[in-house]
């Protein structure tokens, strides 16, 4: 089982940026995609970015050109850069890891609120 620590969200502006980041301890070694979602009220979880093993990454239409997902050195930590925030960024933001064959190594935690306003 992995653990997650999120930190990073916040109430921001139109156009200002937030940096979010999400740790990962326990059995990191199993970790191969790290990721962060996202859900806003009366709406479904959709995934924002990812990251995989060996640096490929993967966003979601909306995001693209403004968002950037990394990981640290250790390859613990994934995080997630936004900038160029719009209102209808807003929404809790969880990060999430799978292990190979997309194996489920943690369940969702509390996210983080992220509040873009106009």
């Amino acid at each position: 089982q992995v653990e997650l620590v999120e930190s990073g969200g916040g109430l921001v502006q139109a156009g200002g940026s937030l940096r979010l980041s999400c740790a990962a301890s326990g059995s990191t070694f199993s970790i191969n995609l790290m990721g962060w979602y996202r859900q806003a009220p009366g709406k479904q979880r959709e995934l924002v970015a990812s990251i995989i093993s060996g640096g490929s990454t993967n966003y979601a239409d909306s995001v693209k050109g403004r968002f950037t997902i990394s990981r640290d050195n250790a390859k613990n930590t994934v995080v997630l850069q936004m900038n160029s925030l719009k209102p209808e960024d807003t929404a809790v933001y969880y990060c999430n890891v799978r292990g190979g064959r997309g194996l489920v190594l943690s369940s969702w935690g509390q996210g983080t609120q992220v509040t873009v306003s106009s």
